[in-house]
């Protein structure tokens, strides 16, 4: 009688699932349609007023999300079905039923997220590509002391300041210290690429200091995250991310001159078209699989597979055929990324939002003076722009969005330190590419 009855939930389950598919189909169809206008649009009138053009995909992007007009939401702080045009234009089209309305925007909204994903992915592959791996090993004693000290002085400071000026609870204070470490690499590196600064040895530096503050922030988030579950650092994890890390970079920079002639022998091997773009991303692919399994970050080993690739004699024409594909995906990622910001916690005339904006004041005001000053820790140039580097470093960007997540899972962020938190994340996102075009001189923009 029970196994008949499961047997019944199963199959009304698959039929429901089944029913869904093409509306959940639609709804990512729709959800493209607006993501690439607002991109488009947004990195048109961005670079009209001599703003990166990722400034213009960012802020399209909160124009369409939860900020504004509710096209592309997520769930989460109080967004379901219900909040979302694109659902309720399904409802009036397409026949959704109001019970469907919730699980289709849920998965409509994953398949969105991981486009986002393999967005980024795809951007850190071509940054890769246009990077120098002679340069950037060149240039790597000084961005390791700069990610250190870009890592050390935010988090030092946020944490005791948490504690000294606001009372807020050590563990807090802590989670609230490891969020400002962060640095976006994929928000950094596409705005050096379209100001032509990505080859220089500043923003070399920044590059690769942004890689070194991905993997020292992970290794702190682990140790704070340990701290608020168990009361006690677990030693042996990060010793496996420290471990993990150091061999990973090393394997890729040891062997990237080995594996060159194999990837190319491999490729050669077709002769259908799209031979060696297929084995180039496959490989991106795989490397960022590893990346992401040994509890690193999939855009780290993108970025690594770019690297490698960049020593084959084929670099260019990859890089050429690379831009179509990104063209194509890393809006995804910069849209997202903007849609998912929450203007709101930014209202003072909102009670609950007046707390988090003096403790958001703190914490932006170290967040960018912190990154700042990593740039007067770069040793052994002597005409270097020190403030192109230090301001490079400043966009938190969806690295930060993480850290603050891992935090309010937890249970330990108030609503107040969780407000202020995602504002210091927005404002330093937001504010880094115009920037970044004013502390460097004559920039060459990239088409």
């Amino acid at each position: 009688m029970n196994s008949s009855f499961d047997r019944q939930m199963v199959l009304a389950a698959a039929t429901e699932t089944s029913n869904q598919a093409p509306l959940v189909l639609l709804g990512v169809i729709l959800s493209l349609v607006v993501i690439y206008c607002a991109s488009k649009l947004g990195a048109e009138c961005s670079n009209r007023l001599g703003l990166p053009p990722v400034l213009g995909e960012l802020v399209g992007g909160v124009l369409v999300g939860v900020s504004a007009l509710h096209l592309v939401v997520f769930p989460g702080e109080g967004m379901d079905g219900t909040h979302s045009l694109i659902m309720q234009f399904l409802q009036l089209t397409n026949g959704l039923s109001p019970e469907s309305v919730n699980p289709t925007f849920s998965a409509t909204s994953e398949v969105i997220s991981v486009l986002s994903e393999l967005g980024v992915i795809v951007l850190l592959f071509e940054i890769g590509l246009e990077s120098n791996l002679s340069e950037l090993v060149k240039v790597g004693p000084q961005a390791l002391v700069v990610a250190t000290v870009g890592v050390a002085i935010p988090f030092l400071v946020g944490t005791v300041g948490a504690i000294a000026l606001f009372h807020l609870p050590v563990h807090s204070s802590h989670f609230a210290g490891a969020a400002l470490t962060a640095t976006s690499i994929g928000i950094t590196s596409k705005v050096l690429s379209e100001l032509g600064q990505l080859s220089s040895t500043e923003g070399q530096i920044i590059l690769g200091a942004a890689i070194a503050d991905d993997i020292l922030g992970i290794v702190i988030l682990a140790v704070v995250a340990s701290l608020a579950k168990k009361g006690e650092v677990d030693v042996s994890n990060i010793a496996y991310l420290v471990v993990s890390a150091v061999v990973f970079t090393s394997i890729a920079i040891v062997f990237a001159k080995y594996f060159n002639t194999a990837f190319l022998a491999v490729a050669n091997l077709f002769s259908t078209r799209g031979g060696l773009i297929m084995t180039a991303v496959v490989f991106a692919l795989i490397m960022a699989y590893i990346g992401a399994a040994i509890h690193l970050e999939a855009i780290l080993g993108a970025f690594a597979a770019g690297l490698v690739l960049d020593e084959t004699e084929k670099r260019e024409h990859l890089e050429e055929l690379i831009e179509p594909i990104a063209d194509i995906t890393v809006p995804i990622f910069f849209v997202t990324v903007g849609a998912k910001t929450n203007l709101g916690v930014l209202n003072p005339f909102i009670e609950a939002n007046r707390e988090g904006l003096i403790i958001a004041i703190f914490l932006i005001t170290v967040a960018i003076l912190g990154k700042v000053a990593t740039g007067l820790a770069v040793f052994g140039y002597e005409k270097i722009n020190r403030l192109a580097i230090g301001v490079g470093m400043i966009p938190r960007g969806e690295v930060g969005l993480v850290f603050a997540g891992v935090g309010a899972a937890s249970g330990i962020l108030s609503d107040a330190l969780n407000a202020a938190i995602i504002m210091m994340v927005i404002i330093t996102t937001f504010i880094a590419p115009p920037l970044l075009r004013v502390v460097f001189p004559n920039p060459d923009p990239q088409p």
